[in-house]
Formats: structure tokens, C-alpha cells, sequence
């Protein structure tokens, strides 16, 4: 397993993690992604730290905060072998203290994820959303005393817009509070708006992306081809609404070229996907999740290998779409790389 610095930080995070959103099983979305119990949980941790996977993500979301519980299950023992991250800021009820990100209720979501997880620190912990109604300085100072006390080391962000993220690391500089060092986001083969704003900021201010739904919500499986219903056993037919929603040409295009690609190497089409991220810019580690051993130890086959430039040029072409405003007049014209060097 590769390890790569999370974001300008010390951190070091491997390059695929694990992703918890499959534990719990409760509530009608998080049913439909998995309904791993503890001892199955303790299973996958065993399997992902035999390969070198030693971050695990949740959020007190995740099946109503049981995400968080069977997970503090499943590690029990070896806090010190593992890198936890969790997330807060979502609503989590329906009285007002129960959602944003303000001092009290940071306090309050933290200490909760920490009782549910069974340990005393959180390895990074993240803004699962932009709290508009709640001054940045006033959440960053929050995060800056639970750094202080010891019960979180690192902090992040989760699908901020761009300016949401740099008003933060602006404030964060200006009155010396600690500095968001990763970004979870969404990105993929078929969802590349990652790349047009908060990539280059990205790079420019060294937030690391912890990128989640590397296979575009379910899709690139290599179970969906044009011309095909559904396949019977895919989450889409109860997630797709939730998710974020993909062009169906352009799946298929990508797709196609995946197929290719599987053929050329040998490789499954989501080794390919996820293989083809790792490639990426700014990109510190892609967040896998999987409902059994067979899908993770398919997705761990994902890394110990390398795309050729032809077969990365290919799928790139394949998923390009035209940018939104303010990029594309310049896309058309091709001087948008001229005046955007690609990150390195």
C-alpha cells in the first residue's frame, strides 16, 4: 500500500481507505447500502489492515450514529493500528441544536462520536457541510479547543464550494486557528467538477482530497452497459435519487473505454476506475466501501499497479465534459490550460 501526506499536513494516509457508510444498517438510504453488523465489520477491518488500509471513515449520520458504534466494535483492541475519521454538521434530529456547526453543537457531535466509537481521540474530523448561519471564525475556534484538548488532531471539510473553503482557510490564517487539511468529495469518472475550482485550490492552499463514491454512486461496477436494465441486486434502484446524477452517454462512453482497458490489463473495470483517480492531482486518498470480502478484496486490487499514459489519455477523453462558467469560453478556445497549468 502507498501512503501519501493528507493535504500540507504530517498525516501520513494510505491511498485507498475504508469506507464505513455500509455499517449500521438503518434508515431507509443507509439500509439500502449495507447492513454489516460487528463481527462482520471486524472481518473487513482484518482483511483492509492485511493489506495496508489503516484509515476508516464515518459520520454520525451513517445509520443514525450505528456506523460509528459497530465500527468502535470492529477495532476494538487496535485503536493504535488505525486512523479514524468521522463527520458532523448534518441534521442528526429535528430540534434546532441538532444540525450546523456551531461551537455547542460541535462539542456536542464530537463527544457523541467518540462515546459511539469507543475511543478518546478522532484522527480527523470533518464539516460534513457549509454552516452558513454560523460565523467561520466562530466554528474554527470550536475546532481550534477540541484540538487543544486532545479529542480531535486533524481537521476537514466535506463539500464545501469553493469559496465556503477558502473564507475558512482565510480566517483559519488570519487569527491562527487550525487549517482544513482535507476536502471530502466527490469524484470520479463520471463526475469530474472536482477539478474545475476546488482541485486548483486544492493544490494552491494543500488541502488533500479524500474522495468518496470513487465508482460515480454504483455505476462503474461494470454491471451497467448500454442497452441493459439495471442489474436486479444494484443499490441505484433505490439510491439513484440520493446520489449525484450522471449523463447516461456519458457513463456508457466511459464505460466502453473501462471495457477496453479490463481487456488490455486484465484488470476489473472498478480496479480501473479507482486506479485511474490515484493518478490524480491533490488526491490523497480514495475512500472504498464494500458489503463483503469479495467487493473489498476486488477494490483492493486496485492499487500495486499503474495506468499506461495511452490507457490514462483514453479515459480522460472518455469522461471530459464541457466545464461550467466561468471556465468553458476559455476551454473551447484552448487557452484554459495555457493560463491553468494542470496541478502536479
Amino acid at each position: 500500500m502507498e501512503y501519501r501526506r493528507l493535504g500540507a499536513s504530517g498525516l501520513q494516509v494510505p491511498a485507498l481507505s475504508f469506507g464505513a457508510g455500509t455499517f449500521g444498517g438503518r434508515g431507509e438510504l443507509f439500509s439500502a447500502w449495507g447492513d454489516t453488523d460487528a463481527q462482520q465489520a471486524r472481518r473487513l477491518v482484518d482483511i483492509s489492515l492485511e493489506a495496508g488500509v489503516t484509515l476508516f471513515d464515518t459520520a454520525d449520520v451513517y445509520s443514525d450514529g450505528a456506523s460509528e458504534e459497530v465500527l468502535g466494535e470492529a477495532i476494538r483492541g487496535r485503536r493504535d493500528s488505525v486512523l479514524i475519521s468521522t463527520k458532523a454538521s448534518l441534521p442528526t434530529g429535528p430540534g434546532p441544536a441538532d444540525a450546523g456547526s456551531g461551537r455547542s453543537r460541535l462539542i456536542r457531535a464530537v463527544e457523541g462520536s467518540l462515546r459511539r466509537l469507543g475511543t478518546d481521540y478522532i484522527d480527523l474530523f470533518q464539516l460534513h457541510a457549509f454552516d452558513a448561519g454560523t460565523p467561520v471564525e466562530e466554528v474554527l475556534a470550536a475546532l481550534d479547543d477540541l484540538v487543544r484538548a486532545g479529542k480531535i488532531r486533524y481537521v476537514g471539510a466535506s463539500n464545501f464550494a469553493g469559496w465556503q473553503l477558502m473564507k475558512s482557510l482565510a480566517a483559519a490564517d488570519k487569527h491562527g486557528l487550525p487549517r482544513y487539511v482535507a476536502h471530502q468529495v466527490y469524484y470520479s469518472l463520471v463526475g469530474r467538477d472536482y477539478e474545475w475550482e476546488l482541485m486548483p485550490l486544492a493544490q494552491d492552499q494543500g488541502v488533500g482530497a479524500v474522495v468518496w463514491s470513487p465508482l460515480g454512486w454504483g455505476r462503474l461496477t461494470g454491471k451497467i452497459r448500454r442497452g441493459e436494465p439495471l442489474p436486479a441486486g444494484s443499490r441505484l434502484h433505490q439510491t439513484a435519487a440520493a446520489g449525484p446524477p450522471v449523463d447516461d452517454e456519458v457513463l456508457y462512453d466511459v464505460v466502453d473505454v473501462l471495457d477496453d482497458i479490463a481487456a488490455e490489463t486484465g484488470r476489473t473495470v472498478p480496479q480501473i476506475a479507482l486506479n485511474w483517480l490515484l493518478t490524480r492531482p491533490t488526491v490523497a486518498t480514495v475512500m472504498i466501501g464494500a458489503r463483503n470480502e469479495e467487493q473489498l478484496r476486488q477494490n483492493l486490487g486496485a492499487v500495486g499497479w499503474t495506468l499506461d499514459a495511452d490507457q490514462i489519455a483514453r479515459l480522460d477523453k472518455a469522461s471530459a465534459v464541457t466545464p461550467p462558467y466561468p471556465y468553458y469560453p476559455y476551454y473551447r478556445l484552448g487557452d484554459f490550460t495555457r493560463l491553468n497549468p494542470p496541478a502536479v
